[in-house]
C-alpha cells in the first residue's frame, strides 16, 4: 500500500564513513536497489527497510526511540532490531539489512531474516473468539499470534471483505486515488496461514457463563475467552426518504454504493460537518460532484480542533468549490433534493449523511454485561464478567489523564486497544495507556491530532494553516490536552512520546 520509496543518498552498499551517523540519527541512503534506513542506537548500528509498511510513508523523517523508528503519518512503530512491526498502524513487517563495520566505515550488505525470540504466554487459553473484524478484532487476532499464541483463534464477522482498510472508505478510495486492492490490510492467505479462522456469520448472542456465541443460524460454539469488539455504527437521522437516494458511510459496501451514485450524479447533499463529512466532500468533489454541507454548527470541527482550524477547514472546502449552510438542519428530503429547517430547498442527486456513530452494545447488554455509552471495562481492558474482554469503538475505559471513563472512535486507538487486549488475554496485565491519535484528510491538507480533549477552554494556534504549517494546542484550565498539527509530523510524534512516558510514569506501567 502505498509506494516504494525513491531512491536517494549514499549507496549503503558501498559504504558511508561511520562519522555520517552520529548516536541517535538516522540516514536514508540504498543497498542493491533498495531505500535503506540507516540507523545508530546505543552504539549498535541498524539497518531496515525506509518505507512504513502502512501508507508507504518515509521513515528516515520519522523519530527514532530506542531501538524503534516512528512513521511520521500516522505513527506505526518498528523495532530496528528486528523490523517487526510493533504497534499500529503498521500493516507489515519492514526488511532488515545485515550490517558490517569496518575500516572505519558502515555497509550494508545484504537482506537477513532476523529470528525473533518469542516467549511462552504466561496464560494459554483453551481458545479465543473475537466478536468483530474491524480493527481492533484484526489487530487482537495478529496479536495473539505474534505473542506465541498457538491455540484456536476465530473471529466471527458477517462483512465478507473484512478486515480491511476503514479509514480510507472516506478518503483516497472514495475519491477515486487508490484502488480497491489496497482496501483489504491483508490476503485471505496471511489468516489461513497463521490458523486465524474467520466465520462469515452475525453474532446474534453472547453467554458470559460458558462465553458462548451464538450466530444468527442457531449454531453456537463455546471458547476458552472472548474479545467483543463489534465496533459502531452510524447514527440514523429520523428523515424521511420519500424517493431520495440516501447513503451513509462506515462499511466498504456503504463506499462503493456512494461511488456507483456518483459516477452518474451532478449535485449532492452532505448532512453533518464532521471529519467524515467532511472528507466525504472532499472526495465528491474530486470527483467533480457538486456538494452542499448543510450543519448545525457555525464553524465545522470548532469542538474539536478550535475556531482558527476550523474555519480553515470551511475556507479549503469552499475553494474546492463546496458550499455550507451552517446552523441549518434538514427538515425533510426527497427525490430531487432536501428541505431544510428554513425553508430553502436544495437539489441533490443524493444525499450522504454524517451525523456520528454510536457503540454496538446490544450483545453486551443482553448477555447483562455493564454497558453505559459503550462496553464497560478496567485498566486492562476486562469487561464485568471473567474470561470477556472488549476493545475498539464500542469500549468505554478509564483514561488516566482525565480522571474519567472515555470511549474514543478512532482506527489506530482500537488497533492498540486489540493489541493491549490480545497480551492480557495471554496473561500480561497491561494497562492500556495509549495517548489515542487520528488523522485526517482534506485534499492536500492532513490534520493529525494527539491526545484526546473532549472540552477546551482554550485553543491556541502557532504557525499558518494556509501555509500547511501550524499547530493547535488544545487546554483545558491550562493543562495541554491534545495537539492538531498540519504539517508538524515531528512535532506530533514528540508530543505523543511526551504524554506516553508521562501517562506510564503516572500509572506505573
Amino acid at each position: 500500500m502505498g509506494g516504494a520509496a525513491k531512491l536517494s543518498g549514499p549507496d549503503l552498499g558501498s559504504g558511508v564513513p561511520e562519522s555520517r551517523l552520529a548516536e541517535g540519527e538516522m540516514l536514508l541512503g540504498h543497498a542493491h536497489g533498495e531505500a535503506v534506513l540507516l540507523a545508530r542506537s546505543g552504539g549498535e548500528v541498524f539497518a531496515v527497510g525506509a518505507t512504513c509498511s502502512h501508507y508507504g510513508g518515509p521513515l528516515a523523517e520519522g523519530l527514532m526511540v530506542g531501538d524503534t523508528v516512528r512513521c511520521p503519518w500516522h505513527h506505526a512503530c518498528f523495532s530496528l532490531r528486528t523490523g517487526e512491526a510493533l504497534r499500529p498502524p503498521a500493516l507489515n513487517d519492514i526488511s532488515v539489512w545485515r550490517v558490517e563495520r569496518r575500516d572505519g566505515s558502515i555497509h550494508v550488505s545484504r537482506r537477513t531474516d532476523v529470528r525473533r525470540q518469542r516467549e511462552q504466554p504466561a496464560v494459554q487459553p483453551e481458545s479465543v473468539g473475537i466478536v468483530g473484524g474491524g480493527a481492533a478484532g484484526n489487530a487482537a487476532a495478529e496479536t495473539l499470534r505474534r505473542s506465541g499464541y498457538d491455540g484456536p483463534v476465530t473471529l466471527f464477522d458477517a462483512e465478507q471483505a473484512s478486515p480491511y482498510d476503514r479509514p480510507n472508505l472516506s478518503k483516497d478510495y472514495l475519491a477515486g486515488n487508490a484502488p480497491e486492492e489496497w482496501i483489504p490490510l491483508h490476503p485471505p492467505e496471511f489468516y489461513e496461514e497463521r490458523g486465524i479462522e474467520i466465520v462469515r456469520a452475525h453474532v446474534a448472542a453472547i453467554d458470559t457463563a460458558s462465553r458462548g456465541v451464538t450466530t444468527a443460524d442457531g449454531a453456537t460454539r463455546q471458547f476458552g475467552v472472548l474479545l467483543l469488539a463489534p465496533g459502531a455504527e452510524p447514527v440514523q437521522l429520523p428523515l424521511s426518504a420519500d424517493g431520495a437516494r440516501i447513503f451513509y458511510l462506515r462499511s466498504l459496501d456503504d463506499s462503493r454504493a456512494i461511488i456507483a451514485a456518483a459516477k452518474d450524479a451532478e449535485r449532492a447533499v452532505v448532512i453533518g460537518a464532521s471529519f467524515i463529512g467532511l472528507e466525504v466532500a472532499a472526495s465528491l468533489r474530486q470527483r467533480d460532484v457538486a456538494v452542499r454541507v448543510v450543519a448545525p454548527e457555525a464553524v465545522p470541527l470548532a469542538r474539536i480542533v478550535g475556531d482558527e482550524l476550523g474555519r480553515f477547514v470551511r475556507e479549503l472546502h469552499e475553494e474546492k468549490g463546496v458550499t455550507f449552510h451552517p446552523g441549518r438542519t434538514v427538515k425533510r428530503a426527497y427525490g430531487q433534493g432536501v428541505v431544510l429547517d428554513d425553508g430553502t430547498e436544495i437539489a441533490a442527486d443524493f444525499i450522504v449523511i454524517g451525523a456520528g456513530v454510536r457503540p454496538r452494545v446490544d450483545l453486551a447488554r443482553d448477555a447483562g454485561l455493564a454497558v453505559d455509552d459503550g462496553i464497560i471495562v478496567d485498566a486492562y481492558l476486562q469487561t464485568s464478567a471473567d474470561g470477556i474482554w472488549a476493545a475498539g469503538d464500542a469500549a468505554r475505559w478509564p483514561d488516566p489523564v482525565l480522571g474519567t471513563r472515555v470511549r474514543i472512535e478512532h482506527w489506530v486507538v482500537a488497533e492498540r486497544m486489540g493489541q493491549t487486549a490480545a497480551r492480557n488475554i495471554l496473561g500480561a496485565h497491561d494497562r492500556f495507556t495509549a495517548v489515542p491519535f487520528f488523522w485526517s484528510q482534506h485534499y492536500d491538507a492532513v490534520i493529525a491530532y494527539v491526545g484526546h480533549a473532549p472540552d477546551f477552554d482554550e485553543a491556541t494556534l502557532d504557525g499558518d494553516p494556509r501555509a500547511r504549517d501550524c499547530a493547535v494546542s488544545l487546554r483545558r484550565r491550562g493543562r495541554e490536552l491534545a495537539l492538531a498539527t498540519i504539517f508538524r509530523d515531528d512535532l506530533s510524534l514528540r508530543t505523543e512520546l511526551r504524554w506516553e512516558r508521562e501517562r506510564a510514569q503516572a500509572t506505573g506501567a
